[in-house]
């Protein structure tokens, strides 16, 4: 029981982590450190994804589940976890191609207006 507990909290963080990597330079309009933290967040999961590895957590959680007499799974965090929610089936390239520049262009304003408050302030 205890390591079916502890493998659901790894995926707690997992899922924080990845939606902090993903969203967390919002947290710079609340507070002006964030980019410190968020910047090597995100490039920490920019690197497990265009490299194709697997986070650390994802072979924790496995351990924990095997350990609880379970089974674990093969493949990534994302794969296993994510991509079935944010790539459901009949999802073209194209789309993903103008999601993914959504999602940069989002983080693009943010840290623009992140940095014309700084200047503003200045």
């Amino acid at each position: 029981m205890t390591h079916r507990l502890l493998a659901d909290a790894v995926v707690l963080l997992h899922l924080l982590f990845v939606a902090f990597a993903v969203a967390g330079g919002l947290l710079g309009l609340l507070w002006r450190r964030a980019p410190a933290v968020h910047l090597p967040a995100l490039a920490w999961a920019a690197w497990v994804e265009f490299s194709g590895s697997i986070c650390p957590l994802t072979p924790l959680e496995n351990q924990l589940r095997q350990a609880a007499g379970g089974a674990g799974y093969p493949g990534g965090f994302v794969e296993h976890y994510l991509l079935p929610v944010l790539y459901p089936a009949g999802l073209t390239r194209e789309l993903q191609w103008t999601l993914g520049g959504g999602l940069l262009l989002f983080n693009a304003i943010v840290y623009a207006l992140l940095g014309w408050r700084a200047w503003r302030r200045a």
